[in-house]
């Protein structure tokens, strides 16, 4: 039996690891041209046969810190939004939470500008549509908590999901937003009320899709920054289907130069990978799994990426900690083992929709100090979710929750999760409210 991965990082330190991989396949390149101030040549690398490359560093104090695994006591809070309507939420004793600004719509993931003020996008609402927006929040009350300005900075987006900060070798700092059918990246000017610069795409990715109702497609995409190289998570077109040879960025996570430059498949099967992060040197992402299998199958995951791995969506689904065969369907084009793909890093229940996460690290309050927060974003016809859990180590507990009232009452779906100050905003994007949760235990 495969133990979970995170358990044999305490075994042994290994002092190197080169793994020589042989890669045979084209480049095919292509030039960008339907953005006159970004015609650059993209060299997209195709990896035709599946990578074997251990990019994991195996001490790594985020995975062999120690936590207090003391079992939580959680207490009511009142939420009363600017609408009037006034529900509780169960928070950790030791810990405050207050709404930092409302008034958004389908308010989904932030970013700190290196300037401090805090950018989040906004999808507007389900539909796949040109209305998103990006705003910035400034000028934070330490004591109430609250942001005192708010500033639409951007519109017109087909569902922005991500926002990221990058500053690249020659100092300039850039703003990248992810929206369907591309990213694209903006020159950021510290203190700027609006883009001073024209948008340079910088990839573009399949964008269509069947509608929710059918079952849906995943038009989110997600990024992450890590030694100068950007990383890209695209969702599937499907619950369950072998995606077409030509649109293999679907269920996949790319890498590439940050002008868009060099883009390869960096791991593949992941069906719905919405919040993809690296923690010093390694990779995580959360991924939810297929819909077809009943209420209680299969496992949303919290994994660790490693280059050139694929994940086995479609044609496995995790039970636990196991990674099972999909069976209720002919495959045509399988040529992976589901036995081979690395355990994950913990297994988080069905269909609870994990998305945002982040790790808290030499955090003040035991409670949190070195747990990894998940945003359970939640079933939209179960009662699954609806939470944010910690985890570390095989632990996971409910960290606060209270989203979900009874019948089909629901008072919020989390969505992103971001370390601030002394503790942490997170996002809700059905009621378009910004929280911050702050410790208030005595150290």
């Amino acid at each position: 039996m495969k133990q979970p991965l995170h358990h044999l990082f305490y075994s042994f330190i290994l002092a190197s690891l080169f793994l020589l991989l042989v890669k045979c396949g084209d480049e095919q390149t292509e030039l960008i041209t339907d953005n006159p101030t970004n015609n650059v040549v993209k060299t997209d690398t195709k990896i035709d046969t599946p990578l074997v490359v251990e990019t994991i560093i195996l001490d790594s104090t985020v995975l062999k810190a120690s936590i207090d695994d003391t079992d939580l006591t959680h207490t009511q809070q009142e939420i009363i939004t600017e609408k009037g309507d006034t529900f509780n939420l169960n928070i950790p004793v030791g810990f405050s939470i207050n709404i930092a600004h409302q008034g958004f719509k389908r308010l989904r993931f932030m970013d700190e500008s290196p300037d401090g003020r805090l950018f989040l996008t906004d999808m507007i609402n389900l539909s796949d549509n040109k209305k998103g927006k990006v705003y910035f929040l400034d000028d934070f009350d330490n004591n109430t908590g609250t942001f005192n300005i708010k500033q639409l900075w951007t519109d017109k987006l087909r569902n922005p999901n991500d926002v990221k900060f990058y500053t690249d070798t020659t100092g300039q700092d850039w703003i990248y937003i992810a929206q369907t059918h591309a990213i694209v990246r903006y020159k950021y000017v510290a203190g700027e009320l609006s883009p001073s610069s024209a948008p340079q795409i910088i990839d573009t990715f399949p964008d269509y899709g069947l509608s929710y109702k059918y079952g849906g497609w995943h038009l989110t995409r997600s990024m992450d920054f890590h030694n100068d190289k950007l990383y890209v998570s695209v969702g599937s077109s499907c619950n369950s289907c072998e995606e077409l040879p030509e649109e293999r960025e679907r269920a996949s996570i790319l890498e590439m130069n940050p002008d868009g430059t060099n883009r390869k498949y960096y791991a593949e099967g992941l069906r719905n990978a919405v919040e993809i992060k690296w923690i010093n040197d390694i990779f995580f992402a959360t991924n939810m799994g297929s819909d077809h299998f009943g209420d209680e199958k299969p496992d949303d995951q919290f994994l660790i990426i490693e280059e050139g791995i694929h994940y086995g969506w479609p044609y496995c689904y995790q039970d636990g900690w196991t990674l099972k065969d999909d069976t209720s369907k002919t495959w045509y084009r399988k040529e992976m083992d589901c036995e081979d793909v690395p355990t994950i890093y913990q297994p988080l229940g069905a269909h609870i929709a994990p998305l945002g996460f982040d790790y808290f690290p030499n955090f003040p309050n035991p409670s949190l100090n070195n747990y990894f927060l998940i945003a359970h974003h939640g079933s939209v016809t179960l009662r699954k979710g609806y939470e944010i859990v910690r985890v570390k180590n095989g632990k996971l507990d409910v960290f606060i929750d209270g989203f979900r009232g009874p019948e089909k009452i629901k008072h919020g779906r989390p969505c992103d999760i971001y370390k601030f100050k002394n503790g942490f905003l997170f996002t809700d994007d059905l009621r378009g409210i910004l929280y911050y949760v702050k410790s208030i235990a005595k150290s």
